[in-house]
């Protein structure tokens, strides 16, 4: 389906959606004071005095940051505009992540296409090193045109993956039935844009177009309020005293919000997957209102 009559197509749902959503206006921190540059050189650069980051992929190599502190439990803004044009083949990335052996974490990817398709959006949970949660979307806009704000609230009880303050995903805590949860492991914040032609577009049959090389996104407005967690010790802190986020789920609207997304929006649930569980679906899929 070409992207102008995609687009189109969802005009009309998300003009009633804006109208009884909020925003996320974030005070942001500096770039300088929140990241460090993780790989590709000068390919990634902070600009504007710190307010904005750019990260390029050529042939040669992506770029990437991770966040300076570690955080246990929080609410994490980032302001992105993707890879405009023809991105097939490239994948720009959002999202938190321990390390080590039995590492968790917690995913926005950006899944690159030929011009005129739209992006798709690619969410993921992991704990203690296993994943296979993976929910995809198509967007309700044209994520290349302008700056859009992609949240993921973590807490106790559940993760809950945000676009523009419209909720898109719920990930809940069935610890109680056997399902891992990432609870425990500090997470450092990470973005990065790379080549994964291999896979990203299309099951891999459509290749990066070097030609059209360097491939660029931006970020602005980091945010995240949020426990850090002191590099000598397990204790947190945090500096804004409003912790919404510790305790925070969908009221109505948001449900009313999540099921538009989903019932239009999403193009893979591996909840309905049951090809590739034959065996039963996995427990949290049984247990999710809002999976």
């Amino acid at each position: 389906m070409a992207r102008s009559e995609y687009y189109s197509n969802s005009k009309a749902s998300a003009i009633v959606l804006a109208i009884s959503c909020l925003i996320v206006a974030a005070s942001a921190g500096s770039f300088y004071d929140e990241m460090d540059i993780t790989f590709g050189g000068e390919r990634a650069k902070i600009l504007n005095g710190g307010q904005d980051l750019s990260l390029s992929l050529d042939q040669y190599s992506g770029s990437g940051f991770q966040s300076k502190n570690e955080y246990l439990f929080g609410r994490f803004d980032m302001q992105l505009k993707l890879v405009p044009g023809n991105s097939a083949g490239t994948v720009t990335t959002f999202y938190l992540s321990s390390q080590g052996a039995g590492h968790d974490e917690i995913d926005f990817e950006f899944l690159g296409n030929l011009t005129g398709n739209p992006y798709t959006i690619h969410t993921n949970v992991y704990s203690q090193g296993k994943g296979d949660k993976e929910q995809q979307f198509h967007l309700w806009f044209d994520p290349t045109a302008a700056f859009h704000t992609y949240t993921i609230v973590w807490n106790a009880q559940r993760i809950i993956f945000f676009i523009d303050n419209i909720p898109i995903r719920v990930f809940d805590n069935h610890e109680s039935a056997g399902v891992p949860f990432p609870k425990s492991q500090p997470m450092r914040v990470y973005a990065s844009l790379w080549n994964a032609d291999d896979w990203a577009t299309q099951g891999g049959r459509v290749k990066t177009d070097w030609t059209k090389a360097p491939f660029t996104a931006s970020y602005r407005k980091f945010n995240a309020n949020a426990n850090k967690v002191s590099p000598n010790s397990k204790s947190t802190s945090s500096e804004n005293e409003n912790q919404a986020w510790s305790t925070q789920g969908l009221d109505a609207a948001g449900r009313n919000r999540i099921r538009w997304v989903q019932n239009k929006h999403m193009i893979y649930n591996y909840c309905n997957d049951y090809s590739r569980f034959p065996n039963g679906l996995p427990v949290d899929c049984t247990r999710s209102r809002f999976l």
